[in-house]
């Protein structure tokens, strides 16, 4: 009888742990389902990164291209709208996994973060109203100029000697300064500048490519997570293979993405 008492016990013991174990393997499966990619962007970059008047939510081509990524790699994608200037320190600090946000691929950077392959080729651009005199960068010497904090283009504007640099937290509001009276001129990214002059015809808005700047953009991503890198890049590559990347690139620049993109920026 004692016997028998036991051998219940037992019994009833390793149904409790088979449970458990099922409901761990359960939650160890939904874990895996519900696995995401946190991203931060900073939604002030038209047309890569805005949200949308209407819907209130994010869109944009980066935006477009890292929910195409995340679906491939089975990961939801979470959103997180950050200043520019303080992506880099959140991917550091593991705030976020990537930042999705038009960012240059340079060699000070590749030094604190890695990049994806480019997925964009860049230029910088002066942006000035036309009553102003202004035919290259030498023109803005002694005059007041508007960036975004952190940027390639506040790089650029420092250089310019007498030049007086204002730089603000978003694009956004280098070009309503421009718009305000406020400076001469932005320097900001060619896109932006050819997207800004379409949507603002009564504004007497021009702008002057500047020769020599081409740059490439590239998701950034925390410089110990290689793995995420690995993927993110096979992503690209298959989405250019497939054509979802230049139905992508097409549909926010109505051109097609150029065939000759390098696959990795070597700064040695």
């Amino acid at each position: 009888m004692i016997h028998n008492k036991v051998k219940k016990i037992i019994l009833g013991s390793l149904m409790i742990v088979m449970a458990g174990s099922v409901v761990g393997g359960c939650g160890s499966d939904t874990a895996s389902k519900n696995e995401k990619i946190v991203v931060g962007t900073n939604a002030t970059f038209v047309p890569f990164e805005f949200k949308d008047d209407k819907t209130g939510d994010y869109t944009g081509f980066d935006i477009e291209l890292i929910r195409a990524i995340g679906k491939r790699l089975n990961k939801n994608v979470e959103l997180k709208n950050v200043s520019f200037d303080a992506l880099i320190p959140a991917l550091n600090t593991h705030d976020i996994d990537v930042a999705a946000s038009g960012m240059t691929i340079t060699k000070a950077r590749s030094e604190k973060v890695l990049f994806s392959s480019p997925y964009y080729e860049n230029a910088l651009a002066i942006v000035y109203k036309g009553a102003t005199d202004i035919n290259s960068l030498d023109d803005l010497k002694g005059k007041k100029v508007a960036a975004q904090l952190g940027t390639t283009g506040a790089d650029l504007a420092h250089k310019i000697d007498g030049t007086i640099v204002k730089e603000f937290d978003h694009s956004n509001e280098a070009l309503l300064e421009l718009q305000n009276g406020g400076v001469d001129a932005t320097v900001i990214d060619l896109p932006v500048a050819q997207y800004y002059s379409t949507k603002h015809p009564d504004q007497n808005i021009k702008f002057l490519a500047y020769p020599n700047t081409k740059e490439y953009l590239g998701l950034a991503i925390n410089k110990d997570n290689k793995a995420l890198q690995e993927q993110i890049n096979k992503a690209i590559a298959d989405m250019k293979a497939d054509g979802e990347f230049n139905t992508l690139y097409k549909k926010w620049f109505n051109v097609d993405a150029p065939a000759d993109m390098p696959v990795v920026l070597d700064f040695k």
